[in-house]
């Protein structure tokens, strides 16, 4: 046996027991009634924008938001973009895409965040090397703090998820934020509920 096969054995056959985890309180403050409010309001205080309403003509609304717009990647059915993440294997191409749309499946009043897992991105990187962001949201789909949203499905199911507040920014130490500064440049989010 060799010295290295000694060590990991011993490792092995000493492991400590395993002790439950203590289960996390949920630290309630907020009302169901204020989850809209309070999400709109960090949201908006990290640069991101809320579109209330689900647009009628949503290509006629991303040609008024984004008027120089050429490659929509879109990863969701509500819209046919003019490629989608799969065409981007190789991951640095993401950054010609000038807008990705994507679902979140759930996001957090407390902060204004909402998740992109590897399973709404398909291709990670369309969620930071695109220009503009734009998120399709359910409403419902809204819980009220971290605490929560640790044990929401759609973030402990995936080994990448990201919980992303607004475009890239970057603060330094007198204060000043700016936007952006590495990653997407708008982060728009749109209530859009779940087909």
């Amino acid at each position: 046996m060799s010295a290295r096969q000694d060590v990991l054995g011993r490792i092995r056959n000493n492991r400590l027991p395993a002790k439950v985890k203590p289960e996390v309180p949920d630290f309630p403050r907020l009302a169901k009634t204020d989850f809209l409010p309070q999400f709109r309001k960090g949201l908006e205080e990290m640069a991101g924008v809320l579109v209330d309403e689900q647009p009628g003509d949503f290509a006629a609304f991303l040609r008024s938001r984004f008027p120089n717009v050429k490659n929509v990647c879109s990863a969701v059915p509500e819209f046919v973009g003019n490629s989608t993440p799969e065409e981007y294997s190789n991951w640095a191409d993401a950054g010609d895409i000038d807008v990705a749309i994507v679902r979140s499946p759930m996001a957090i009043a407390e902060t204004g965040s909402v998740l992109l897992s590897e399973t709404d991105l398909r291709v990670n990187t369309i969620g930071f090397l695109a220009h503009d962001l734009v998120v399709l949201l359910d409403p419902a789909d809204i819980v009220e703090n971290v605490h929560l949203a640790y044990r929401h499905p759609a973030f402990r199911n995936t080994a990448y998820s990201v919980l992303m507040t607004g475009p890239s920014g970057s603060g330094d130490i007198g204060g000043r934020v700016v936007h952006p500064a590495q990653g997407v440049m708008t982060l728009t989010v749109i209530f859009w509920p779940k087909i």
